[in-house]
């Protein structure tokens, strides 16, 4: 386990999928991650790579070849290098070795680097392409925030701002978890979407090409709030277990599969690409 803080914020970080544990309000005394419980959701706050969502049949599709691969990919589930630490940054590095080239044939290093600044904390992801051509992957975070932030609040006393006025279409998906090419469109009062229990029931909200650029998580009852801003992700998604006290907020470059569409990996939807020798990086910021 590694640990930064500063005079705002402490969080610790486990070497398995450089996961964040914990991120703790050092001037509220409140403890913002969600904390796995392993009969509801076992986990925190997961980097995704190098698939988001979920494949049909769990292949993936490479040059005609197909590769045996979990929802979200393999990196939750790696164990990460601790590269170099501080006080207030961590960097980690998951680089390519003969277990992956079993599930994915690219060359790569796969990087995530913490950064503490004042009240806010920077998740930056980095890819570096090791191949002799171009590579393919999608990335994204799956932080799960706790809501209430107290004891004895009410889960619908909070709800989302958005950053814009946006008019909302969520994506809709099937009940294996992928997009049918059909969307819904979701009211807003105004910037927020008020947050329910049953809201997820049939799974994740995931939205296309937002205006919004930064969503904060806030409660009609107090003026605390923890915000999350996706400059360099074109898709959110915000997903709870219905019933469970938490909120995933989920920028993502990369999406599931779509029902019929079992393609190549260079064909999916929302694909990263990297040239040889080249350096891929998008970082998210969750500030409180």
């Amino acid at each position: 386990m590694t640990t930064i803080e500063n005079e705002f914020l402490k969080v610790k970080i486990r070497h398995q999928g450089a996961e964040m544990t914990s991120v703790y309000n050092k001037v509220s005394g409140v403890e913002h991650l969600w904390q796995a419980n392993p009969n509801i959701w076992p986990w925190h706050a997961p980097n995704l790579f190098p698939v988001v969502g979920g494949l049909i049949n769990n292949e993936l599709l490479v040059n005609g070849k197909t590769y045996a691969m979990k929802r979200h990919g393999f990196n939750r589930e790696s164990e990460l290098l601790l590269l170099a630490s501080n006080e207030v940054s961590a960097r980690f590095s998951l680089p390519y070795s003969d277990h992956t080239l079993l599930e994915y044939p690219y060359k790569f290093d796969f990087q995530v680097h913490y950064d503490l600044i004042d009240n806010a904390l920077r998740v930056t992801y980095k890819v570096v392409n090791h191949q002799h051509d171009t590579i393919y992957f999608s990335v994204g975070g799956h932080p799960a925030f706790n809501v209430p932030f107290h004891t004895g609040e009410n889960y619908e006393d909070y709800y989302l701002e958005f950053e814009s006025d946006d008019k909302l279409e969520k994506q809709l998906l099937s009940s294996e978890g992928f997009y049918t090419g059909e969307t819904q469109s979701v009211k807003l009062d105004g910037k927020k979407l008020h947050l329910t229990r049953d809201m997820f029931v049939t799974d994740a909200w995931v939205f296309k090409n937002l205006k919004s650029r930064e969503v904060t998580i806030k409660s009609d009852k107090h003026d605390e709030t923890l915000a999350v801003e996706f400059p360099h992700f074109n898709y959110l998604g915000i997903w709870a277990k219905p019933g469970a006290d938490f909120l995933c907020i989920e920028p993502w470059l990369g999406c599931a599969d779509t029902v019929g569409k079992h393609v190549d990996i260079s064909k999916k939807e929302a694909i990263q690409h990297l040239k040889q020798g080249h350096v891929f990086e998008a970082a998210f910021f969750i500030s409180i």
